[in-house]
């Protein structure tokens, strides 16, 4: 028939012509076109006449990149974590190298009455079974009577929270001083914590974290803003050490709850200074003696008549 087309049958190409063709590589052919069976064919023929090519011995090299990444990633994240270590410390540090004047002589005060409180006797006034330091309350009660009478407006506080979807509710009591000396600045608050290091301490923590905790001191003092810095390290690395340790992290080491123990709502309790004795800063009663007793300026004076 005229003007007629003759159609010329398609014919089918394999996976190594389409490689050819479309000048991939074998396994961009494959993934698009989707020819595994005659890949896989391919494959064999390759192997068993020993032919080299890009792909060979593919089982092979799926086992090598695997174990070239798998230390690839354990070397990074052995990275990772000494960066992440190294950096808490250095801000730790830097945060608790810098100290205000107020500050230090608030310190000095602070471990001054601490040493006369161990001179005087720990004596707890409480009447409760405590350590053989005395029990926590007589403590600071004795600090800060000792630094109201260096000059200090000092306070006991007591903080409390509610409880919450995160947390749970709580309280916690540590001392305060309030300085107004400088009406430029207005009124700094300087929190003093007797077992700062305490408050952090974790049983089987790794070693990275008790590194960390160790750089801290026993007794902090310092401003409400580098308490607030040292706090958010600390938490970050308790969090960081409880997931390296696959251990369940309480409400009550989240950064939510432990900043709440010197933030929370406070009742400031100040107490008329007295002339601090032992611990409890209370004058002992004194006691009466026989021994002591004038009977002549107490008895009356008695007129004896003598018999003839």
């Amino acid at each position: 028939m005229a003007g007629a087309t003759v159609k010329n049958p398609i014919q089918r190409r394999n996976s190594n012509e389409i490689g050819k063709c479309s000048g991939r590589p074998k396994s961009m052919a494959v993934l698009i076109f989707g020819f595994l069976e005659e890949w896989e064919e391919s494959s064999e023929s390759l192997c068993n006449s020993g032919e080299s090519s890009d792909y060979g011995g593919i089982n092979d090299m799926d086992v090598d990149d695997d174990e070239l990444v798998d230390e690839g990633n354990v070397n990074n994240i052995a990275e990772v974590d000494k960066a992440f270590w190294e950096s808490n410390e250095q801000n730790l540090k830097a945060t608790m190298c810098k100290s205000s004047s107020i500050e230090t002589k608030i310190r000095h005060a602070t471990k001054e009455a601490l040493r006369e409180l161990r001179l005087a006797g720990n004596e707890c006034g409480c009447r409760r079974p405590v350590a053989a330091d005395g029990c926590r309350n007589c403590l600071q009660r004795g600090i800060s009577d000792r630094l109201r009478l260096a000059g200090y407006n000092c306070g006991i506080c007591k903080s409390k929270w509610r409880s919450s979807p995160d947390i749970p509710s709580g309280e916690h009591t540590y001392l305060e001083v309030t300085d107004n000396s400088n009406p430029k600045k207005g009124e700094v608050k300087v929190v003093i914590e007797l077992n700062f290091r305490a408050e952090f301490e974790i049983a089987r923590a790794n070693e990275d974290y008790n590194r960390l905790i160790s750089k801290l001191p026993e007794l902090f003092v310092g401003k409400a803003e580098r308490l607030k810095a040292v706090i958010k390290i600390l938490c970050s690395g308790t969090k960081k050490c409880m997931k390296d340790r696959k251990m369940h992290m309480g409400p009550w080491r989240k950064h939510k709850y432990v900043q709440a123990k010197w933030f929370g709502t406070c009742e400031r309790l100040t107490l008329p200074a007295t002339q601090p004795v032992g611990i409890t800063g209370q004058q002992p009663k004194p006691r009466a003696s026989m021994l002591t007793f004038d009977l002549g300026e107490t008895l009356p004076v008695l007129h004896c008549t003598a018999v003839n």
